[in-house]
């Protein structure tokens, strides 16, 4: 809600469906040719964690300081019909992100091409982004409920949470690479 705030309710109900079907395409072709492309470039999964924690970062930090650039109602309205928050931050790195990335890929690794285990992990990944929109979905539901100083203490809070997990995906890459 905090990414959303100030659209309509059918305009964030239909940012929630964009954003997911755009993770569930990214991290599908993520699976298939995520190595590959990985190792054409020379990147590792460690580095792309890192990269991933450095955005998720930005993007708490924005939360936690309510980072807000217009002033006005009319900066804001006029501000909201340009920011197209779907692609980022909600579809990638939120919901498509690094952790995303990497566990599909040790995963379709592990799979070793039996279809029935490839199966399988596409359907946990289309269920947990089932999930994801629904929650998506409530969100104004609970807005409803917590009011705007509501909204504005759980951003913040949330704010914190993902800045301790943009560390966290940092630190295990850092680690990682440090390692090999």
């Amino acid at each position: 809600m905090g990414i959303t705030a100030g659209r309509s309710r059918s305009e964030q109900n239909t940012i929630a469906r964009n954003a997911v079907l755009i993770a569930a395409l990214v991290i599908i072709l993520f699976g298939i040719g995520g190595r590959s492309l990985l190792g054409h470039l020379g990147v590792s999964i460690e580095a792309l964690r890192i990269a991933g924690g450095i955005l998720l970062f930005k993007l708490a930090f924005d939360m936690i300081l309510a980072h807000r650039e217009r002033t006005t109602a009319e900066e804001q309205s006029e501000a909201a019909g340009r920011e197209d928050v779907t692609v980022f931050p909600l579809a990638i790195p939120l919901l498509a992100g690094p952790g995303a990335f990497a566990t599909v890929l040790v995963f379709v690794a592990r799979a070793d091409g039996r279809p029935e285990y490839l199966a399988i992990l596409l359907g946990s990944v289309l269920l947990v982004l089932l999930l994801a929109w629904v929650a998506l979905l409530l969100a104004g539901r609970v807005t409803d409920v917590l009011g705007f100083t509501g909204i504005n203490v759980v951003t913040r809070v949330f704010g914190i949470t993902l800045a301790a997990l943009a560390v966290q995906l940092v630190a295990d890459g850092v680690l990682a690479l440090w390692r090999s």
